[in-house]
């Protein structure tokens, strides 16, 4: 099994490459400055090229608040890259597998979201995710679009790292705590994405269309928080002696957040047989990993 996978520099293509490198599996890594997934010659001559069995889509434009001041490029990421990768993919015959966000919802519902959930995202990053999952469609039925929400890992920018470097340097720490979704850990969504790629490989049938996969259980950004500092006291020294609890209000964003995110993954469990694993699990795998290195963890 040979993979193609853009955005190989960020939090998912980053686990990716790595563990699929692991596997002895041939991954074909490349970043922004390898291919431009928004100029459809230069994807569809990679492709071509590259003789690969499958695409994986890992990069994205993913400043949430940045994203609206900077609309167009949003667009030209989310969007029109999906778009080029998708038509070139059906082009040669082969599957892409496209990784979307919880932030295609609009948080009004209280329960989990499901696949069949009318999407109606508030801010321009959903919507920019919204019409790449729509260009994918369009364009290729041999897809997997799969959505996932608050990702972290050990590579990259995310809030674990953040809470980590605020935790070591005040002594209050506020966290909103009427957002709820669930914590997805890159090596866990990386390992999800390359069980599809197994299964392709086997020649097993695969139900192509969308589906949620994120780490199991539902949370806020204040219960990660307390988690992320309470597992890390076992491995290094905080500063931090309170996290507060406050509302969305008092911690106002360019862009407008879904009160609810949180996905439910049955559809995905059902069709390919691979659970969610609970996300504090994850977590303190995670931590365990970055934090035992002995090492600023951000």
């Amino acid at each position: 099994m040979s993979i193609l996978l853009t955005g190989a520099n960020g939090q998912v293509g980053w686990e990716l490459s790595n563990r699929g490198g692991q596997r002895g599996l041939q991954i074909l890594a490349l970043d922004r400055s390898d291919l431009d997934i928004t100029d459809p010659v230069s994807v569809r001559r990679e492709v071509n090229r590259s003789g690969v069995c499958m695409v994986v889509n890992a990069a994205g434009y993913t400043a949430v608040d940045q994203a609206e001041s900077e609309p167009e490029l949003a667009f030209a990421v989310n969007r029109d890259g999906p778009a080029c990768l998708a038509s070139a993919c059906g082009k040669a015959g082969i599957p892409l597998v496209h990784i979307s966000t919880d932030f295609v919802f609009d948080g009004q519902k209280q329960d989990p979201y499901l696949e069949t959930d009318q999407v109606s995202p508030l801010n321009v990053y959903g919507k920019s995710r919204a019409a790449g999952e729509v260009a994918v469609r369009e364009y290729l039925p041999e897809h997997v679009i799969l959505r996932t929400s608050w990702v972290y890992g050990a590579h990259g920018h995310n809030f674990v790292k953040t809470m980590l470097r605020l935790a070591c340097e005040k002594e209050v720490v506020r966290v909103v705590a009427d957002q709820r979704g669930c914590p997805t850990y890159t090596a866990d969504l990386a390992d999800t994405i390359l069980m599809i790629a197994a299964q392709l490989q086997e020649g097993r049938q695969i139900t192509w269309g969308t589906y949620h996969y994120c780490g199991k259980g539902v949370t806020t950004w204040h219960g990660f928080a307390e988690a992320i500092l309470n597992l890390a006291k076992e491995h290094i020294q905080l500063k931090v002696k309170r996290i507060e609890a406050i509302t969305t209000a008092e911690h106002p964003t360019s862009a407008k957040r879904p009160a609810n995110s949180a996905l439910d993954c049955s559809l995905f469990e059902s069709k390919f047989g691979f659970p969610p694993i609970p996300w504090n699990e994850s977590l303190t795998r995670m931590l365990h990993k970055v934090l035992s290195k002995q090492i600023k963890p951000y």
